[in-house]
């Protein structure tokens, strides 16, 4: 059985070995969506993720294939959009449709909060992940941002990053 539902605090540490399993170590090269060619490190931790699901005005889903959490996604409002972030899929289960289904729930999400867009942040590097928001209709916006996270709770650079900003109207 699938079905995507909101986190609880007590999902924070599961959500955060999901996130650093999809992004970064050896096991995230079971996937597409590695970096770990671009940052050392960890993307987040458990009291994060605990922080982020307790954050007014952000709610955190968690994607469940039999009982368990297999991906996952931050959603944030901001002024008339929706920030989205920390999407992550099981590295072993990706390409099997699970992101565009948190991504489509996050869409409706948006629209019943009556919201113009939905907005993300991406390390300009990653080629293939922004080809396939493309793909989902995220369009760049023309701006970047630095990407000047001194957390090593969030990773460590391997090389001089930069995020660029992708947006999607509602």
């Amino acid at each position: 059985m699938q079905e995507i539902k909101f986190a609880v605090p007590d999902d924070a540490e599961l959500i955060s070995t999901l996130v650093n399993s999809g992004y970064r170590g050896e096991y995230s090269r079971q996937g597409w969506t590695t970096e770990v060619d671009l940052l050392d490190g960890t993307r987040i931790d458990a009291a994060g993720v605990r922080e982020a699901i307790n954050r007014p005005g952000t709610t955190v889903l968690k994607y469940l294939m039999d009982e368990k959490i297999v991906g996952c996604v931050e959603l944030t409002v901001y002024d008339e959009k929706l920030y989205l972030g920390m999407l992550t899929v099981d590295p072993r289960l990706q390409a099997k449709g699970i992101g565009r289904s948190l991504i489509q729930f996050a869409e409706k999400f948006a629209q019943e909060k009556k919201l113009a867009a939905i907005f993300m942040t991406v390390i300009s590097d990653r080629k293939e992940l922004i080809a396939w928001y493309n793909r989902l209709g995220f369009l760049f916006t023309g701006e970047t941002k630095p990407f000047d996270i001194n957390d090593p709770v969030f990773g460590i650079p391997k090389k001089k990053l930069e995020f660029v900003v992708l947006e999607k109207k509602i």
